[in-house]
């Protein structure tokens, strides 16, 4: 199950033409043929709709050499889950991050380096093929365009975010460049990002029919924008960045949702607190040969109760189990219930501890019974469940923040502050940097997105060092191993 790694640059090719080719065999064979299939494509709109589903397909992307699935590993890397598994032996790339015993070889740098990349690549042979596609009317070019340009800056944005300094391509690159391709500062990266997501916002649309669900929106865009924004830390910016929060939060499509519970039911989907979902699906039909490109959200069976027997959910794998001080900091909070899967208080169930076990796990992406898939295929591999990347109550928390730290109104950042608080029934609370770092823990806990939020705010070094966690080495992953070989890539530092 496991593919063998060439040069990233060979494999962004050949992984693109393999959506099209469904070649199986060597990747050496694959790369003339997929090559020759690429220049002769794109020759209707059909084949150019084609080409922008390739470049959303990598968000869903969460194996490769290992198991490695974005939200997971940020769990793990943070306060809020440890890597777990059946033994300490595990799901190594995770462990890798929990324990902070990361290297350039060991860690889930390959999985998520390989994620973006393809993602990156595949929105630039789209952007550089769309003028020449015949018969394809200008708005629907503007549009495809700037979902393009949204998704290689999302892409663009977790690299910068996960490696620092990295490789920066807005052209289709050749395996010919491979050896000559230096990293570009994170600064330089930032520029692109938001000057690709200030050109997709125009001609992106304020909302999707239902049959569109899981494409970009303007305010996916421009809360993607207000984000990257955010994470620079530059005090001078934060109320640009709560300008474009304003705009989100202000729109009449999207509203809190008033059970706290009901944002992550795989039956609520693209509900009206969801800005931008990332999409799984049962219909594919695999089965575990399909590694590295499940459709279902492989994640959900991994962290579900080892041998679980009872009611609402199905065993799983034992991965991210909660630690058990932050089940303790959640324990008295009404979204304890909704974040944290308590098996105790679960009347007549049992499962067998397995690594790191705390009896705690996480629930909002859990194996629920009602999902499990009846369809063809391993339903073990076929979940539904979406991962929501940005959703309401995140960016009211972002707009609170970047109010406060840019002097802005405190009396709307109380507000949007307080709002989330009332939506699960918690009084009012002052409008602080540490009130609003601590209900983001609450939250938005086992969202993947408290490790970014540590290492953005510069409480990392401090609260993860009960996990080994080095300042100066661990805000970033290594460069993968296999990338620094025969290229002129460099190691990020103590690495």
């Amino acid at each position: 199950m496991i593919m063998k790694k060439y040069s990233i640059y060979l494999s962004y090719i050949v992984l693109f033409t393999l959506i099209f080719s469904a070649c199986t065999k060597d990747w050496l064979e694959i790369q003339p043929k997929g090559t020759s299939l690429e220049d002769n494509y794109y020759k209707t709109p059909a084949e150019a709709f084609s080409g922008l589903v390739a470049v959303y397909d990598p968000l869903g992307r969460q194996t490769d050499d290992g198991y490695a699935p974005k939200i997971g590993a940020l769990n793990c890397a943070g306060d809020e889950c440890y890597a777990g598994g059946e033994s300490a032996s595990d799901v190594p790339q995770m462990q890798a991050w929990s324990n902070y015993t990361l290297d350039p070889a060991n860690g889930p740098q390959n999985t998520l380096w390989n994620r973006n990349y393809i993602g990156v690549y595949r929105s630039n042979v789209l952007l550089a093929k769309l003028p020449n596609v015949p018969k394809l009317d200008a708005s629907t070019m503007a549009m495809y365009t700037a979902e393009a340009k949204f998704l290689r800056a999302y892409y663009y944005f977790d690299l910068v975010r996960e490696f620092g300094n990295v490789p920066l391509f807005t052209v289709p690159a050749s395996p010919a460049d491979a050896g000559n391709v230096t990293q570009a500062p994170k600064e330089d990266v930032l520029l692109q990002i938001e000057k690709d997501l200030n050109e997709a916002i125009p001609d992106l649309p304020e909302v999707r029919p239902v049959s569109e669900n899981g494409r970009v929106t303007k305010m996916a865009a421009v809360a993607l924008l207000g984000k990257v924004i955010l994470w620079q830390n530059n005090d001078s910016r934060m109320l640009e960045a709560a300008n474009l929060f304003e705009q989100v939060n202000t729109s009449p499509n999207y509203r809190l949702l008033e059970n706290y519970g009901d944002i992550f039911r795989a039956d609520n989907e693209f509900n009206a607190e969801s800005i931008f979902e990332i999409v799984h699906t049962s219909k594919a039909l695999q089965d575990w040969g399909a590694w590295g490109n499940f459709e279902g959200n492989i994640m959900t069976q991994m962290i579900g109760p080892r041998s679980y027997s009872g009611p609402t959910f199905k065993p799983g794998y034992g991965c991210d189990p909660i630690i058990k001080e932050y089940a303790d900091f959640m324990k008295n909070d009404p979204r304890f219930e909704y974040t944290i899967l308590d098996i105790a208080a679960i009347p007549g169930a049992s499962y067998i501890a397995g690594y790191q076990n705390s009896g705690y796990f996480m629930r909002k992406y859990a194996p629920e019974i009602a999902y499990f898939s009846t369809l063809a295929g391993d339903p073990v591999v076929n979940w539904p469940n979406n991962e929501i990347e940005i959703r309401l109550a995140d960016t009211y928390l972002m707009e609170a923040e970047a109010l406060i730290r840019g002097g802005g109104d405190a009396n709307k950042a109380a507000y949007y502050l307080n709002a989330v608080r009332a939506r699960v029934g918690l009084p009012a609370v002052a409008a602080t940097l540490p009130n609003i770092y601590n209900e983001r823990r609450l939250e938005l806990g086992t969202e993947g997105h408290r490790f970014f939020d540590l290492v953005r705010t510069g409480q990392a070094a401090t609260v993860l060092a009960f996990k080994g966690f080095t300042a100066g080495k661990n805000e970033v992953l290594p460069i993968p191993l296999d990338e620094l070989y025969n290229t002129k890539l460099v190691q990020n530092p103590n690495y």
